[in-house]
């Protein structure tokens, strides 16, 4: 069992933690004995997975664009190396580019070393095998043996090699574009008399501006923060940040663009803008994507997160004829529902979050920003040469009038079984309401479609999947509908002593 130190590392799939100093109160937890001891761990844990011995295992390791990236990433080469590994040290590179080593590298595991969005005195690490990211129980072994403080046995100092895999990278995305892009004259320069511009908020993503548009033709001026930076100094690199969608949004206005693409610091989110400047995330890149997964999957399942709008069902259903599966918050239980499904013979093309992270089946289900947006480059382009524009395609998407989002903290250590009964008493307080009525098919928390006039939309009440959080989605149709909506769950709720309800 971990202890309460080493548990506040484990961050769903991730480890994640303090990493150098900056904000007030918060001290750094991944010193360079956490980090070594973790890497020792991880040594013992892939050896026992592939049943190898440590000189006969290769690992990549790369980073984004942190502050801390370069301590992390030292203490792990070393560590890896004295224990007889072969590491090939990656550098600056995207968390899906970290995956495809274990691809076109024949690695047995890779490393990233980010805290994807999260301030710049935070980082963490991302552990993938052959079979992708690895699961919530896997990293708590992993925490559990450096706990132990159980080291591997220190033989033949292995082998570093640096390698700048992102070229690989890159050209494979050229390729895919080059590819599948109709009927495009020259055929090496498909994106030529295209301007395309990228924000990456000084992450990692300005590599595909740099690498991947530029040498296929597209016109990148007015492109935006491509140079890698720690500090984040314009704003968070997070595709579901407003400040950062506008910032996309302005530039595409400003060059007059195109299209838009906004990325996460590690690269494994993304969202766009069209060519009037309107946003296409959360439940729209759900939308669009879904549409390109389903051009070639005729009448598909796509495996969502649980705070998707009335509206998206209805476009996908009944607009690209497919089956909407609503399931759980969380990247990796989008996926992991994908991937059941698919084995159960559902024709199951696409995973996707609202939040950006969009995993297709036919890219090994690895949520990759950058593999997103080139599906929607291609689909882009080729629409444009018929005379149709991006937009288009999701003038049916049904968008709700009001939507409100808010976050209630739990006040009680043991805060799961105490959000646990919350959601269990408000099933029967819903149960009771006229007009409301439980969800089918709910995979997370409490969903209620609020079918009165006046309220006309549902809300979510969910535990977070990490933290003391209850989060509190509400949408509706109606102007006004969610203060009605709200005022009900207020009376509900603020009978919870141990509960925060002072931002409702």
């Amino acid at each position: 069992m971990i202890d309460s130190y080493w548990s506040k590392l484990k961050s769903g799939t991730d480890i994640r933690g303090i990493a150098n100093n900056g904000i007030d109160g918060e001290n750094i937890n991944l010193t360079d004995n956490v980090i070594q001891r973790i890497a020792f761990a991880f040594i013992l844990w892939i050896s026992n997975k592939t049943k190898k011995e440590y000189k006969n295992i290769k690992v990549a390791i790369g980073h984004d664009s942190r502050i801390s990236a370069d301590r992390i990433k030292s203490i792990l080469v070393k560590t890896f190396a004295q224990t007889g590994l072969y590491v090939y040290d990656c550098g600056l590179s995207s968390t899906p580019a970290m995956f495809m080593t274990t691809i076109s590298l024949d690695c047995d595991a890779s490393i990233e070393i980010t805290a994807s969005h999260h301030p710049f005195n935070r980082n963490g690490l991302k552990f993938f095998t052959k079979s992708g990211g690895l699961e919530s129980n896997d990293i708590e072994d992993i925490l559990q043996i450096a706990q132990n403080n159980q080291m591997p046995l220190i033989g033949e100092f292995g082998k570093v090699e640096k390698i700048n895999f992102m070229d690989t990278y890159s050209r494979q995305l050229r390729e895919i574009i080059c590819s599948r892009v109709k009927n495009h004259v020259p055929q090496d320069k498909p994106l030529k008399g295209f301007k395309i511009i990228v924000d990456a908020g000084n992450g990692v993503g300005g590599f595909y501006a740099l690498n991947v548009l530029k040498p296929l033709g597209a016109d990148i001026s007015g492109s935006k923060f491509l140079e890698p930076d720690g500090t984040f100094p314009h704003h968070i690199p997070n595709p579901e940040d407003k400040d950062a969608m506008k910032s996309a949004s302005n530039a595409v206005k400003e060059a007059k663009a195109d299209l838009g693409i906004i990325f996460d610091t590690d690269v494994d989110r993304a969202s766009v803008v069209d060519s009037t400047g309107g946003e296409i995330n959360r439940n729209k890149i759900v939308a669009l994507a879904s549409y390109i997964a389903l051009l070639e999957n005729n009448g598909g399942t796509i495996v969502t997160d649980s705070i998707t709008s009335t509206g998206l069902t209805e476009f996908i259903e009944k607009e690209l004829k497919g089956t909407h599966h609503r399931y759980k918050r969380g990247y990796k239980n989008v996926i992991n529902e994908a991937k059941k499904l698919n084995e159960k013979g559902i024709n199951c093309p696409l995973a996707i979050e609202t939040s950006g992270h969009a995993a297709f089946r036919e890219n090994y289900f690895l949520d990759d920003g950058a593999y997103l947006v080139t599906k929607i480059i291609i689909e882009m382009v080729n629409l444009k040469n018929q005379g149709i524009e991006l937009q288009n395609l999701l003038k049916n998407l049904k968008e709700p009038i009001e939507s409100l989002e808010v976050r209630l903290p739990i006040l009680k250590s043991d805060f799961k079984s105490y959000g646990d009964k919350i959601i269990d008493e408000l099933k029967d307080f819903a149960s009771q309401q006229k007009g409301w009525e439980l969800a089918k098919n709910n995979y997370e928390g409490v969903r209620v479609n609020t079918k009165s006039g006046k309220e006309n939309g549902w809300f979510l009440l969910r535990l977070s999947v990490h933290d003391p959080i209850m989060p509190l989605n509400i949408e509706s149709d109606s102007k006004g509908g969610v203060e009605k909506t709200l005022s009900k769950l207020k009376k509900f709720l603020k009978s919870y002593t141990e509960l925060d309800t002072s931002n409702i």
